[in-house]
């Protein structure tokens, strides 16, 4: 592609084209709206780099699929919605505890089942924090546009090969379809991380840790020979039901985001300086949240704005701070209130915390948001 030229690009095609640049060559997938062109995209794109694209029977499949050729030392993506992201969560969880590299493409829409496969929703932001079992790391980031759709498209990669963990790009049937003119960045502006590789002859422990917390990776091929398996292990990469290794290993991943939190907290804020009122908001609903706020400042309301465009780990003290010094927050989404219960956490009674939610298939509104910031 092109670089250093202005585009104009759907939501899915920046996602694709953000994956290409950030290294991707290997996608494995099963249609599904409204995250379906991703997929198309690389069809046609993958094999003009050198990559590889396979459709997979189902998305439990697909999964499965990207962690054995991440495993093989190849970035690699998958992109779903809805059903799709709840059946691969059992093989998200066998990436977190084997410390596998890859990226989950999630653009949410109505449920739960098969709902309104064509229609936007929020409904999947606890999905992706908690939808696989036990205590695991994670990290989720939210596009509120399509510029974003690439530029975090390529940070997803970029933490997920750093960290050793799986990163979901959580859109919306908004962003994913929306277009917006994308400039592309010219060659070698564009930082890119890879995973570390193991260093001199020594014997290799795949789940050793170094200060990072993160192991180095060798690749299946590289000429280390290692176990990998989704029972805790020791450092060897074998199972091991020793407590204090159990102990050992969950804290160890833990820390691999605790640790990384300013890499981790990706925030906008708007007018919150002298803020009375503030909305958080993220994806979509951002757009109309940052609207509705403007829309308040002319009224004379001192409105502010936070949109995570990572929303996971959470930006708990960006919230905690604001709660100090505002009287009120208001949460949209386009579900039945999650992220909400976040924010009232942080903001631990300081500030009354408001939800605003949609669960018809309709965005929310400027106008919306502004009643709530008035009310408030």
């Amino acid at each position: 592609m092109p670089k250093g030229r202005v585009v104009l690009w759907q939501g899915n095609e920046a996602c694709a084209e953000g994956a290409l640049a950030a290294g991707c060559r290997f996608f494995a997938g099963y249609p599904i709206t409204p995250s379906s062109e991703v997929a198309e995209i690389l069809a046609e794109r993958l094999p003009q780099v050198g990559g590889k694209f396979i459709q997979m029977e189902d998305e439990i499949a697909s999964m499965g699929a990207i962690i054995g050729a991440s495993l093989a030392g190849v970035k690699s993506m998958t992109a779903t919605s809805g059903p799709g992201f709840s059946l691969k969560q059992e093989n998200i969880g066998y990436a977190a505890l084997t410390e596998v590299p890859c990226v989950v493409l999630n653009s949410m829409r109505v449920g739960p089942s098969t709902g309104m496969p064509t229609s936007p929703a929020q409904g999947d932001v606890m999905q992706a924090r908690w939808g696989t079992h036990g205590d695991h790391p994670i990290v989720a980031i939210v596009p509120a546009s399509v510029r974003e759709c690439y530029e975090l498209t390529i940070k997803a990669f970029n933490v997920s090969e750093r960290l050793r963990l799986p990163v979901i790009v959580l859109t919306d049937e908004i962003i994913s379809h929306m277009r917006e003119k994308v400039e592309i960045p010219e060659p070698g502006t564009i930082a890119i991380v890879d995973r570390k590789k193991p260093r001199g002859d020594g014997p290799y422990l795949p789940f050793a840790a170094e200060d990072d917390d993160v192991p180095p990776m060798a690749a299946f091929g590289d000429g280390h020979r290692f176990h990998v398996t989704g029972l805790f292990h020791d450092q060897t990469g074998f199972p091991s039901s020793k407590p204090a290794e159990a102990d050992r290993l969950v804290r160890r991943l833990m820390r691999k985001t605790e640790n990384h939190s300013d890499e981790l907290t990706l925030c906008d804020e708007h007018y919150l300086k002298d803020a009375e009122v503030v909305v958080l908001s993220y994806g979509s609903v951002s757009r109309a949240a940052l609207r509705a706020v403007r829309l308040a400042r002319e009224a004379g309301i001192k409105a502010g704005l936070i949109r995570p465009a990572i929303i996971w780990p959470f930006p708990e003290q960006i919230v905690r701070r604001a709660a100090e010094r505002v009287r009120a927050f208001i949460v949209p989404e386009m579900n039945y209130g999650q992220i909400v219960h976040e924010v009232e956490r942080c903001a631990a009674g300081k500030a009354t915390v408001r939800g605003l939610s949609r669960v018809d298939s309709e965005p929310i509104t400027p106008a919306e948001i502004l009643s709530a910031i008035k009310e408030a």
